[in-house]
């Protein structure tokens, strides 16, 4: 199925019915008196955060969403019926916004939160509701509301832990692949990736986490070069970018480590002009194709030097698979340091004191730590 992350809908809540003006005629009962019920309410349109849908392509197809109007009221008291709701279901990570205005309406996180997209209108009031002591007769009644119509625009942010950037065929496609149950394909020619691939990796039967790799970014991304700036967003939910560069070259005589770091630096330049949250994310160095480097110790060194990088920095071969596993274990102690220390925050604001849990491990509070050594495979 195509990857789809954008969609433009119409919707259009159902419009109140009436309210009825009607009087109570019954043989042998003179007077009977108002007796026009209410109008029913319009349909409503709400949204549901649904994980197990990936992608916006059913809103490429159905772009207007038309609740039913209520019905109207009638006489002997008989209130209109309500229009039916319309429940649309949208992936996790799914943002909407109004597309007249720009604002952000609702930010889809879990599975099962639900929004209201366009609420129907409210139904009109029969002249059962105006009787008075001075008032027998009424003939006042009230017409339905109508419903809201918006159009909105959805924007698909998918939710992964790891999120790969780099320049085109610089490996990112065949890491996934073998690190993750993702079957991306894989060729010689640039732009190989076109869509966004989210790969699943299972470092034990209780341990797993999410990878997402995006299109390859070139130089003049952020400004609409190429394909990757298309899908920078799906990054912007990522705990870690792993910023893959390629350091091999087919020619001795070409520093191919001179124009990794050129190159690396063309990749941080394009984050921080998209978005400052994104290039302020944990990020590391993944130097790929080690395997076709002489001296890959001395390569690595030397690329940090260049670009006077602090952070944690690792060495692969993702055709061979060389390096990728203590990779992914480095990761995995990283993602649930993480994950530790939000739970933990999360319950200090609640007023619980976590350090009296005997779960509590201060020792995994170091995901820094933890990245830069050899994580111990339990």
């Amino acid at each position: 199925m195509k990857f789809v992350d954008e969609a433009t809908i119409e919707v259009i809540a159902g419009k109140g019915g009436n309210g009825a003006a009607s009087f109570r005629r019954e043989k042998f009962i003179p007077k009977g008196g108002p007796d026009g019920g209410d109008g029913g309410r319009g349909g409503s349109i709400y949204a549901i955060a649904d994980r197990n849908i990936n992608t916006l392509i059913d809103f490429r197809y159905a772009r207007l969403h038309r609740a039913k109007n209520g019905e109207n009221g009638r006489g002997s008291d008989q209130y209109g019926a309500a229009g039916p709701d319309i429940t649309l279901k949208v992936p996790v990570g799914t943002v909407i916004y109004d597309a007249d205005t720009g604002e952000q309406l609702v930010d889809f996180e879990r599975h099962g939160q639900k929004f209201t997209l366009a609420a129907g209108g409210k139904g009109g009031m029969g002249n059962l509701h105006f009787k008075s002591s001075t008032n027998r007769a009424p003939r006042q009644f009230t017409y339905g509301e109508e419903g809201q119509q918006r159009r909105l625009r959805l924007e698909l942010k998918v939710l992964a832990d790891v999120g790969l950037l780099g320049l085109p065929n610089a490996g990112k496609s065949t890491l996934i692949s073998k690190v993750s149950n993702a079957r991306p394909k894989i060729a010689d020619y640039p732009f190989t990736t076109l869509h966004p691939n989210l790969g699943v990796v299972r470092t034990s039967p209780s341990r797993s986490f999410v990878i997402a790799d995006i299109p390859g970014l070139i130089e003049g991304a952020s400004e609409g070069a190429g394909l990757g700036h298309l899908f920078l967003r799906h990054l912007s939910r990522t705990r870690v970018l792993l910023h893959i560069i390629d350091v091999s070259s087919p020619d001795p005589d070409f520093d191919a480590i001179e124009q990794a770091a050129i190159d690396a630096r063309a990749i941080i330049e394009e984050l921080r002009r998209y978005d400052s949250t994104l290039y302020e994310k944990p990020r590391w160095l993944v130097l790929n194709k080690l395997d076709m480097v002489e001296d890959p110790e001395r390569a690595k060194a030397r690329l940090c030097e260049l670009l006077d990088w602090k952070g944690p920095v690792f060495g692969i071969s993702a055709m061979t698979g060389e390096g990728t596993q203590e990779l992914i274990w480095a990761l995995q102690d990283w993602l649930d340091a993480e994950k530790q220390r939000e739970n933990i925050e999360q319950d200090k604001l609640e007023g619980i004191h976590v350090e009296d849990d005997p779960r509590f491990d201060p020792a995994r509070l170091t995901p820094q730590e933890s990245a830069s050594d050899t994580p111990s495979k339990d």
